[in-house]
């Protein structure tokens, strides 16, 4: 949580409205720098591989090795975003990309490059760029308004795009004119000025009052809360298809510019232009999109003008045909991918959105690492036309999906709740005390009974993705009026944090199911220790066991966090 929040300012809808925020512009632009030296590597690399070996594979697992990391990575780095301060993990992020890019400059320049090194140098800057990503996009909203935060993300993917469109042109005439060495460089001094911005910003952060939790426990936390929030595990899979079948594009162009066209390494780049540009004027009208349509419709557009362009790419023997079908390509996939990413990040309460985002970048980035595998594979052995033509097959049969994975309506983010009180105990507990079980207890009319128990399948929901585990609902049976809902947590300190961890739309749930509640009384709440052998320390000082005393419950002594039993 941080103070100092940007406060949300008149047309915070508009597309330049987070631009009016210093910090965000500061690093928006370094942030565009940046991929522009990252789109200069690519295209060395790409080229280099294409130099180094025939087969269309190898040339495709060059992308592969830029988006595998984030596959891997992903969930670790959610994690990693959610526990630690965001600015610290970007800057050691950066310095860990930066290195990679450094040191692929350098065996490039002494003449040692093989397949396999430039594969392993290009996995370790894009294991910097997986690291990089939830914490730079999860810390959006502390540079700009809530208001501001669906523009922000647009920006961030025009940035990205400015670069792809401008990159790859100006990478290809590097490339031609001074070689792979020099593009490997030019990304390595690319990453200088985010690091000096990223730097200087003085994020002040307001540190949880509960210990943070351990980094495996974490990562459960968060595949657990994605596990039961239907809308965002409904992107992630459409993201992820998304990502299969449109990887095609980027993973064979190389092969387009080469064999279809018979180009050389300029023009490739300025192939990599025009997907850029028309990447540009997607996100550019992801507002009016957005207003529009809904995100199902528009998704499904945009899957349909996507298979139009891979198919006019792979029957094209034009520059100029290919190069207008990939602005279409290049608007579609952005204005789809940023749908998605809007999706998410609205979706998802501060505490778990670096998880949720890192969820995301798995899926766009896992989708694209074995796409291209795959796409490179088919096209070595049916051809690059026959594979090209059959990714835009699937891509427009694709929104079939939409069927019974509907794209939800997303309204308002997620806003974090008031901070609840420690509940009062008289048993002295730690954090590690549990496994908990908690129980509540509802009287509500037999004439609202269905109306309650529908209500409660989402009030489940949300106590299992803010992390209660055995959930139920039972409804007593000689009195049809009492309901209870049962649930654990595994320890007192995981119950603490599932108290704070609802957002308001969340604690607005619990309210309506708490108005079901007709009295007399207030809602019973029951909180037990199961099985409390931690919470106490048996002394059996009986002679006979046969026949035990009585014993008595004693008080423990002030800082004591366990029960003593004894014989009196």
């Amino acid at each position: 949580m941080t103070e100092n929040r940007p406060r949300p300012s008149r047309g915070g809808d508009t597309i330049v409205a987070p631009l009016r925020h210093h910090v965000f512009r500061n690093i928006w632009f370094a942030s565009m720098f940046s991929n522009l030296g990252l789109m200069v590597q690519s295209v060395g690399a790409a080229w280099a591989m294409t130099a180094m070996a025939a087969s269309a594979d190898k040339v495709a697992l060059v992308q592969t090795a830029l988006s595998l990391p984030v596959m891997f990575i992903a969930m670790p780095a959610g994690a990693i975003a959610d526990m630690y301060d965001r600015r610290i993990v970007t800057l050691i992020s950066l310095s860990i990309a930066l290195l990679g890019a450094t040191a692929l400059t350098v065996v490039a320049g002494l003449g040692v490059m093989g397949p396999q090194l430039l594969l392993a140098f290009c996995f370790i800057v894009g294991s910097g760029n997986a690291l990089f990503g939830p914490s730079w996009q999860a810390s959006i909203n502390e540079q700009v308004p809530a208001d501001a935060v669906p523009a922000a993300i647009a920006l961030n993917s025009i940035s990205y795009n400015i670069a792809r469109s401008f990159g790859p042109a100006i990478g290809g005439v590097i490339v031609a004119l001074a070689g792979a060495v020099v593009a490997f460089g030019v990304n390595a001094l690319s990453y200088v000025p985010l690091l000096i911005v990223l730097f200087l910003w003085r994020r002040v952060s307001e540190p949880s009052r509960l210990p943070r939790e351990r980094l495996w426990r974490a990562m459960i936390s968060g595949v657990r809360y994605i596990a039961n929030s239907p809308s965002i595990k409904v992107v992630v899979t459409r993201t992820a298809v998304m990502g299969f079948i449109g990887s095609v594009v980027m993973a064979l162009l190389p092969l387009v510019a080469r064999d279809r066209l018979g180009s050389n390494a300029e023009t490739y780049g300025i192939l990599l232009g025009a997907f850029g540009i028309g990447a540009v004027i997607g996100a550019l009208n992801i507002s009016e999109l957005r207003k529009r349509m809904g995100g199902e419709t528009a998704v499904r557009l945009c899957a349909i003008l996507m298979a139009l362009a891979i198919a006019v790419i792979a029957v094209s023997r034009s520059p100029a045909l290919t190069a207008a079908a990939l602005v279409l390509s290049g608007a579609v996939w952005m204005a789809s991918v940023a749908l998605f990413n809007i999706a998410v990040q609205l979706s998802a309460p501060r505490w778990v959105a670096g998880r949720a985002l890192a969820a995301y970048q798995a899926a766009i980035s896992g989708g694209i690492a074995a796409g291209s595998w795959f796409w490179g594979r088919l096209t070595d052995s049916a051809g690059l036309e026959t594979a090209l033509l059959a990714a835009a097959t699937l891509m427009l049969v694709s929104p079939l999906l939409g069927l019974f994975l509907t794209i939800p309506r997303i309204g308002a983010r997620h806003e974090d709740a008031e901070i609840l009180a420690d509940p009062e105990v008289m048993l002295a507990l730690t954090g590690r005390s549990g496994p908990l079980v908690i129980e509540i207890e509802y009287r509500v009319s037999q004439e609202q009974a269905r109306e309650f128990y529908n209500l409660m399948q989402d009030v489940q929901l949300s106590r299992q993705r803010n992390g209660a585990y055995g959930w139920s609902l039972a409804r007593n049976i000689a009195r049809p009026e009492l309901w209870t809902e049962r649930y654990h947590c595994p320890t007192w300190l995981d119950y603490l944090r599932l108290r704070n961890r609802p957002s308001l739309l969340e604690r607005a749930l619990y309210d309506r199911a708490n108005s079901f509640h007709q009295g007399p009384g207030p809602i019973a709440v029951r909180r037990m220790l199961e099985r409390p052998f931690g919470s106490v320390r048996w002394k059996d000082e009986t002679p006979d066991r046969a026949q035990p005393e009585p014993i008595t419950a004693v008080p423990p002594a002030a800082g004591s966090s366990t029960w003593n039993l004894t014989n009196p």
